[in-house]
C-alpha cells in the first residue's frame, strides 16, 4: 500500500533521499525548514520524498523531489505529485517548479501537465560549487515550470492512505 506522511520532525534523516533530487547539501538547507517535507511509503518502506513552500500570494514551489533508484521509473514520483495537486489544490492556484535542462527531468514534468515559463541563465553554474550532470549534459540554466490547480486537476485522485 502506498502511503504519503508529512515529517514535522527529523527531517535531516532523509538528507541522504534528499540529495538525489538537489545534490547540494547548502542548497536543501535554504528550504528545508521552511518547507513542507512529505515522504511517500510502499508498504512502511520509504521510496520517495519531496518538499514544498508556500511563496505567496497564491504559489506554491515543487523544491525538491527524488525517489531511491530501485523505485524509479514505476510511477511513484507523478503519484507523488498528484498528491501534492490533490492535498494542496484547495489552498493554492499554482504550483511552481525548476530544474535544469536535462533530458530525464524535463520530459518528466511536462508528462505531469507542468508548462515552460521561464529560464534562469546560469543558475546551475552560479549557486552550485561543483558541475551538475545529469544523463551526460552539464546543467547550466534552470528551466521554470508551472501547473495552474483546477478543480480538473484535484479530482484526478490517486487514492492515496492516510
Amino acid at each position: 500500500m502506498i502511503t504519503v506522511d508529512e515529517v514535522v520532525s527529523g527531517r535531516r534523516e532523509y538528507i541522504d533521499l534528499l540529495l538525489m533530487g538537489d545534490e547540494q547539501e547548502e542548497m536543501i538547507e535554504k528550504y528545508l525548514d521552511r518547507g513542507r517535507l512529505f515522504v511517500m511509503k510502499n508498504n512502511r518502506t520509504v521510496c520517495a520524498a519531496c518538499i514544498v513552500t508556500d511563496e505567496s500570494d497564491g504559489t506554491l514551489e515543487l523544491k525538491n523531489i527524488a525517489v531511491y533508484p530501485e523505485f524509479q521509473h514505476q510511477g511513484l514520483g507523478k503519484r507523488l505529485i498528484s498528491y501534492i495537486v490533490e492535498r494542496f489544490g484547495n489552498e493554492y492556484r499554482r504550483l511552481i517548479l525548476g530544474t535544469g535542462d536535462s533530458p530525464l527531468t524535463v520530459p518528466f514534468y511536462e508528462k505531469c501537465g507542468f508548462r515552460r515559463y521561464g529560464v534562469i541563465k546560469n543558475f546551475f553554474i552560479d549557486n552550485y560549487d561543483h558541475p551538475i550532470i545529469e544523463a551526460g549534459v552539464q546543467l547550466c540554466d534552470m528551466i521554470c515550470f508551472e501547473k495552474e490547480l483546477s478543480a480538473d486537476d484535484r479530482s484526478d485522485s490517486e487514492g492515496f492512505a492516510p
